[in-house]
């Protein structure tokens, strides 16, 4: 059962899904930030003071939407070293079968093989 898991997990797929459903989390932060505390805010400045309600018109936040994208890229960092750079060293500590022999390796053998006896 516990195997079953892990093969699924281990799935280059489902780690890359579940890394951009946190990326993409953390994005929606920073439009929304740059929504909010922008992009509002100056169309409140050039068209008056419209219900907002609770941004107000006053001078644009940018230090929210800083805040915003080091969070972000916070979250992206921790991902990559957290979980992507682990799985990536997992994958290739993974035995690989070896490759298929090749026919022209296969006679190359059997002349080896036959000069050998001589």
């Amino acid at each position: 059962m516990l195997k079953g898991f892990r093969d699924f997990i281990s799935r280059g797929n489902v780690i890359d899904l579940a890394v951009g459903v946190i990326i993409g989390a953390a994005f929606g932060s920073i439009v929304n930030s740059l929504v909010a505390d922008v992009i509002t805010p100056l169309i409140g400045m050039i068209f008056g003071t419209p219900d907002f309600s609770a941004i107000h018109a006053g001078p644009i936040m940018l230090g929210k939407f800083i805040n915003a994208i080091v969070s972000f890229l916070l979250v992206a960092i921790g991902l990559y070293f957290f979980i992507v750079v682990p799985f990536n060293k997992m994958k290739k500590t993974e035995v690989a079968p070896p490759p298929a022999e090749t026919l022209t390796e296969k006679y190359l053998k059997e002349i080896r093989d036959l000069l050998a006896r001589k």
